[in-house]
């Protein structure tokens, strides 16, 4: 008899299991039984083909062709109560655990060469004979498939240890690309290109793979640049804050809010200074328009800031032209800020002129000291932009006390130029700053042409004075006034400091 009764009742009893564990999967959500129920059924029809097969084995006319069936049936029957067991643990009650596809694929192999081996004994084959007579074909073969080998191994250990996972973005060698797919023997990606490239796993266990978007085991936006160049005529600190101020106050799409976009100096080239405008992605398959955006925003943000992007240096009439233009600007800014300073009122606009050529422009940034208290002085500083702290340092130079803050337009440091007298206060930059400073050499040559620029110096020094000793020491007004008085005395130390007859 080909069908025994018992083979028949043992897969019944294995049968009627599968399909009660896929009936209590109905316990759990309908993502965690998929399949469950499909390959139930087909055991149960596997197992109603063994019935018929036994009920009418004595019209098969060939016993050969009865053996191979009910082989063939029992294999199907085998392979679906596997799979009902499998998806049972790995995916119903194993879920929260995300067991790798790869691994189930590896002991459904498993399994299933363990009954074809056990059903190779149940019909009488040899075992021993066969690994005996075997085994240098079997060595052969091992040798031959050592990298299919070394694949599969790898991609199991990619999977167990969870470094790689499907959607996520990798970067290996110079292609970056999303995972779509990890089988036994490679790892499939998609590039921006529509490219798919397949790299085995073995490649991917020697050599580097960087994992993008993704800080540890969460998923984060992935941190790009892109560079551009400013000529050397503005201040890296100025076009930092132009350019951050206008990415983050722009909604450029799939750029991240949070961390904002910002703008940092990279390093100085030929033509100019580089910068880098980093900003977060939000979608990698969005990284060429993202880009192509955020370099858009970055020129219209030069442009309304006047920084032109500089020409190559072989373009010299440009370049010539260019500088030609900000020398005039910046005399402009230079004569404005002097017209802004009370201390030279008293001066023809041809004598601002000559004096406005005497300026050099002087830039800082955040908590930059511009001079310390006690320090030697011989020159003033206009304040043409920004804002800046006079504090008082402490003793012990832990703490300090704000005296003042000046805001654009400005001047201070007027004792240093005038008088040569060290500084009297503590002056720190905050946030980006433009000064222009004048030395007592460029000052110079205007006082030896009229000295009667001193007496008007004198009166503006005075009162300045005044109000610095009511802030420092806390006079009350009658002692300012008297302070005020000291102009006479102010006079005479100016002629003394630049050599002037009396």
């Amino acid at each position: 008899m080909t069908v025994s009764p018992d083979t028949l009742h043992d897969a019944i009893t294995f049968a009627a299991i599968a399909l009660a564990v896929a009936l209590v999967s109905f316990l759990f959500p309908p993502e965690r039984r998929r399949g469950l129920l499909t390959m139930a059924v087909v055991a149960s029809i596997g197992v109603g083909a063994l019935w018929t097969q036994m009920r009418y084995q004595d019209t098969l006319g060939s016993d050969t062709i009865a053996v191979f069936l009910r082989e063939f049936l029992l294999f199907v029957i085998a392979f679906a109560v596997i799979r009902v067991f499998m998806i049972f643990v790995l995916s119903t009650l194993l879920a929260r655990f995300t067991v790798p596809r790869i691994l189930s694929e590896f002991l459904l192999v498993i399994l299933l060469i363990v009954y074809a081996l056990f059903r190779l004994k149940a019909v009488g084959v040899n075992l021993a004979g066969i690994v005996t007579t075997s085994a240098v074909l079997s060595a052969a073969l091992a040798f031959s498939a050592q990298e299919t080998l070394g694949n599969l191994w790898a991609g199991i250990s990619l999977q167990l240890e969870n470094t790689v996972r499907l959607g996520d973005w990798i970067k290996v060698g110079n292609e970056v690309g999303q995972v779509v797919n990890i089988r036994w023997r490679s790892m499939a990606i998609v590039t921006n290109n529509n490219e798919t490239i397949v790299i085995p796993n073995s490649v991917l266990m020697k050599d580097k793979v960087i994992v993008v978007a993704r800080r540890g085991d969460e998923r984060a936006v992935w941190r790009r640049s892109c560079l551009f160049s400013v000529d050397y005529d503005y201040t890296p600190a100025r076009v930092c804050e132009a350019v951050t101020e206008a990415l983050q106050r722009a909604e450029i799409p799939n750029v991240a809010r949070d961390p904002a976009p910002m703008c940092l100096c990279e390093a100085y080239r030929e033509s100019g200074a580089e910068y880098a405008a980093v900003y977060f992605l939000i979608d990698p398959r969005r990284e060429w328009p993202t880009k192509s955006d955020v370099l858009a925003h970055i020129y219209a943000a030069l442009v309304r800031a006047k920084m032109p992007i500089p020409y190559p240096r072989q373009v010299i009439e440009l370049i010539r032209d260019e500088r030609g233009r900000h020398a005039r600007e910046d005399f402009t800014l230079k004569r404005a800020a002097l017209d802004h300073a009370e201390l030279f009122a008293s001066l023809t606009p041809q004598e601002k002129d000559a004096l406005a050529g005497q300026l050099r422009t002087v830039p800082f940034v955040a908590d930059d000291i511009v001079f310390r208290e006690g320090e030697q002085a011989d020159s003033l500083y206009l304040l043409a932009h920004g804002r800046v702290h006079v504090v008082r340092d402490a003793p012990d130079g832990a703490t300090r006390s704000r005296l003042a803050t000046l805001d654009a337009p400005a001047y201070f440091g007027e004792m240093g130029l005038l008088l040569g007298a060290p500084r009297g206060a503590t002056v720190v930059a905050s946030g980006v700053v433009m000064c222009y400073q004048l030395d007592r050499r460029g000052f110079d040559t205007v006082l030896q042409a009229r000295p009667q620029i001193a007496t008007a110096m004198s009166e503006v020094l005075a009162e300045r004075q005044a109000a610095n000793l009511a802030t420092m020491q806390a006079l009350d007004a009658e002692r300012a006034r008297q302070a005020a008085g000291s102009a006479g005395d102010f006079v005479r130390k100016i002629r003394e400091f630049f050599g002037l007859k009396s």
